[in-house]
């Protein structure tokens, strides 16, 4: 019988020590930036109750849902007409209570209404961590990725927007990736639902035109038609969709084409604000307003944030928005906040498409302890233990096998420098080093030695 070959599910991957220092680069960066501004790490399961999740997406997020069968025998009490009716919807609830997050943002929101007696308002907090979405696989896009957030709660200061950006701003500064931050505003969204004449229809013109950079507009018109939008609504929508000029521009035209509308006017000075406080930080990186910008997520009432990186073939990086009630599903109304979440898998991509990684990356061991035999390894342990508490990465070879068995190992790990310690070495305490690249040796004490490798 053939042995099954392992694998693992689409949409997921391996990482190899290499692959997890250029991660763990990405994450370091990122951190260090949420705690310079300020904000708290805080954890929460990967398994939420569905109750939680369902419902905060929108339609289509709750599709991308994967839910966890109940323990034990979950078919016991489901009715046997209902599992004859095929209908899987039904059955779900009755098998399913359980479901993997989609995101960090609605159980973030659970966390903070389960615990708002322990927090202190503004709560700024971060979050890195995976997340699972059953999509369909394709380039920079995983059904197990994470995600990397900071949010600020308890505030509707515009201020928090401005900082977000500056946050932005800093991290992709940091890791040498040119970007795009695109905003629009879910209230000029609503406002412009409005004047074309479909206010109970926002839902269905967002998921729709986020949808414009992916499928075009002839498809996007299409599909706001087969949503039930007149041909006279997505008519008098074109002008605005094709809006030119730059932000302030765009603003001077809107202000027009919204006048009548009094969410879609307060849209536009919340955007203006933003735009302002912006330009009075230096913020360096390129903000565009781009109207057909969405994020399809009901949840979000004002600012919306997308990234894009410019030099490489790749979707949104960075996004997020404010949400002025979520917490309100959850018992507890009127607390505002706004975040955005760094797309850790798509920044590996576009690192490594753009060659952006350092060459330092991988900090594995610095120093090889070469193996001679059982009491030169004794000896080595006690030096092992000197370079370690001075900070240095050092390992031993655990065989005294051949010397070039050792040094292959050395070179396929690229350890930098070897120590030998034979009898002359444990005599006189002078060690031999070598310089694995240049191929040069010296004698040396431990002390001289530490010095000689933290100076590499």
């Amino acid at each position: 019988m053939a042995v099954q070959k392992p694998s693992i599910p689409k949409g997921t991957r391996d990482f190899s020590p290499v692959e997890m220092a250029k991660r763990n680069y990405i994450f370091d960066t990122i951190r260090s930036v949420f705690k310079r501004y300020g904000y708290l790490p805080i954890e929460t399961p990967a398994m939420e109750n569905l109750s939680t999740l369902l419902g905060k997406y929108g339609e289509e997020g709750d599709k991308l849902l994967f839910k966890v069968l109940n323990s034990g025998d979950f078919l016991k009490d489901v009715n046997k007409d209902l599992l004859d009716s095929a209908d899987s919807n039904k059955v779900t609830t009755l098998i399913s209570e359980k479901g993997l997050r989609y995101d960090l943002t609605v159980p973030f929101a659970r966390y903070v209404v389960q615990h708002r007696n322990e927090i202190v308002f503004p709560f700024k907090r971060y979050q890195i961590q995976p997340v699972w979405r059953a999509d369909r696989p394709q380039k920079g896009r995983y059904r197990e990725f994470y995600q990397c957030d900071a949010d600020v709660i308890g505030s509707d200061s515009l201020f928090n927007e401005a900082e977000l950006l500056l946050m932005i701003d800093d991290v992709y500064t940091q890791l040498g990736i040119n970007v795009l931050i695109k905003l629009n505003n879910r209230k000029i969204l609503a406002g412009i639902a409005e004047v074309i004449g479909e206010s109970d229809r926002l839902v269905d013109i967002t998921v729709a035109i986020d949808k414009l950079d992916k499928i075009g507009l002839e498809n996007v018109n299409k599909e706001l038609e087969e949503r039930g939008l007149s041909l006279d609504a997505i008519a008098r929508l074109q002008p605005i969709l094709h809006l030119k000029g730059n932000n302030r521009e765009k603003i001077n035209s809107l202000k027009s084409i919204l006048s009548s509308s009094t969410i879609g006017t307060k849209g536009l000075e919340e955007i203006e604000t933003v735009l302002d406080l912006a330009d009075q930080s230096e913020l360096k990186t390129e903000l565009e307003l781009d109207l057909t910008l969405a994020r399809g997520l009901n949840y979000y009432t004002g600012a919306i944030i997308e990234v894009k990186a410019l030099d490489a073939q790749m979707g949104s990086i960075c996004g997020g928005g404010r949400y002025d009630d979520l917490t309100g599903i959850f018992g507890l109304p009127g607390v505002s906040g706004v975040g955005v979440s760094f797309g850790a898998e798509r920044i590996y991509d576009v690192l490594t498409e753009l060659n952006l990684f350092p060459v330092d990356t991988l900090t594995g061991t610095e120093v090889l302890f070469v193996n001679f035999g059982q009491k030169e390894a004794l000896y080595c342990l006690k030096l092992l233990t000197t370079i370690r508490k001075e900070g240095v990465s050092a390992e031993l070879y655990p065989e005294s096998a051949k010397m070039k068995k050792q040094m292959s190992y050395a070179d396929d790990k690229k350890i930098p420098f070897v120590i030998l310690v034979g009898d002359e070495e444990m005599n006189t305490g002078i060690l031999t080093l070598k310089n694995m690249k240049s191929g040069e040796q010296f004698k040396l004490t431990i002390a001289e030695c530490i010095e000689k490798i933290k100076g590499n």
